[in-house]
């Protein structure tokens, strides 16, 4: 029965406070700016050896729609699997995204949507220890395709070399 009540009270007091809050954050406009992302999609991509290769990528709202949850995966034996977790974070007016692999990776980007295009960015570091900058750009985006810019810079963001350009087309 403590169980009981205790559950009672925390979901009064949530619902109280969105109550009081009106609106929650992610229903504004600029909340709604990556719904573009949203759905099933074939990625196709030129490899560094010149081989084209496949993979899909399923991209959904989760939260009560406030955040973009995305599921990468490569296309063969042995795929390379990726998750992202992106919000629109009203406080700065920024996007931000956490990205973690099946290689051990972890990447986080910040950033927003401009002129037609997302461009989320980071710094890290190269192989080397060396500083750059790294963003991911979509652009070209229609109802149906996407092209997505995975680029570097190595001079603060002066000059951008594109790493992988993957064309996203929405699943039927």
């Amino acid at each position: 029965m403590t169980e009981f009540l205790f559950s009672a009270a925390v979901l009064f007091i949530a619902a109280t406070l969105v109550a009081a809050q009106g609106s929650p954050p992610c229903s504004t406009e600029k909340a709604k700016q990556f719904d573009f992302w949203v759905g099933t999609w074939d990625l196709e991509w030129v490899d560094a050896q010149g081989q084209k290769q496949k993979g899909t990528n399923t991209i959904n709202k989760i939260l009560g729609g406030c955040v973009i949850e995305e599921n990468f995966s490569t296309v063969g034996a042995n795929p390379y699997l990726g998750k992202s977790h992106s919000v629109y974070d009203a406080a700065s007016g920024k996007w931000k995204q956490t990205w973690v692999d099946s290689g051990g990776g972890y990447l986080d980007f910040s950033g927003g949507f401009d002129g037609g295009t997302m461009t989320l960015s980071r710094e890290g570091t190269d192989p080397k220890g060396n500083k750059i900058m790294q963003r991911m750009v979509f652009s070209e985006i229609r109802n149906d395709s996407i092209l997505w810019d995975w680029e570097s810079s190595a001079d603060n963001g002066k000059t951008w070399k594109n790493n992988w350009k993957i064309n996203y087309k929405k699943k039927k």
